[in-house]
């Protein structure tokens, strides 16, 4: 059973500590393309908008630009905490925003700095996003799963939850 809420809070508890993200786009010619981007939202920027950096010139620029409906996969296999976000991303030109997510990370792709026009923001408006968290270890998941294939019951493995924007 999955439990739906509007509380951000276990979202953000998820995918605070994991860096990476597979942002998957509709490229012009139908094909999805997945990259991995980094997210750049600090615990003071947790709404429901994800911030990425990115080069006008690339091509997840030209992907939403053709069809703003994205994906957004987290994944921390050693946690057992999965995340799927589905929802809108645009390009975003703002000064003070890209000041503000500004950081060494960055300034290693980017080193012309945030005033470089070639960089760019990518906002992710977050519409609804499942979260998977395992909290059992590994060996009471196999026990969990043995004894589901036995019973021909369904594993209880954690919490699969939804939060959607309100």
């Amino acid at each position: 059973m999955t439990a739906e809420t509007a509380d951000w809070t276990k979202f953000w508890d998820l995918v605070k500590d994991i860096r990476f993200a597979m942002l998957t786009a509709r490229h012009p010619n139908g094909h999805l393309h997945s990259r991995p981007m980094t997210t750049m939202n600090g615990k003071d920027d947790r709404a429901g908008v994800l911030w990425f950096f990115t080069s006008r010139s690339s091509e997840p620029v030209l992907d939403i630009g053709a069809s703003p409906e994205v994906n957004v996969a987290y994944a921390d296999p050693g946690r057992d905490a999965y995340v799927s976000v589905a929802g809108h991303a645009r390009l975003v030109d703002d000064p003070t925003k890209k000041k503000a997510l500004w950081g060494p990370m960055v300034q290693a792709w980017f080193p012309g700095g945030p005033a470089d026009p070639d960089v760019a923001l990518i906002a992710v408006t977050i519409e609804h996003a499942d979260y998977w968290d395992v909290k059992t270890n590994k060996a009471m998941q196999l026990v969990k799963m043995a004894t589901a294939a036995l019973t021909g019951t369904r594993p209880s493995m954690g919490e699969h939850g939804r939060v959607r924007a309100s």
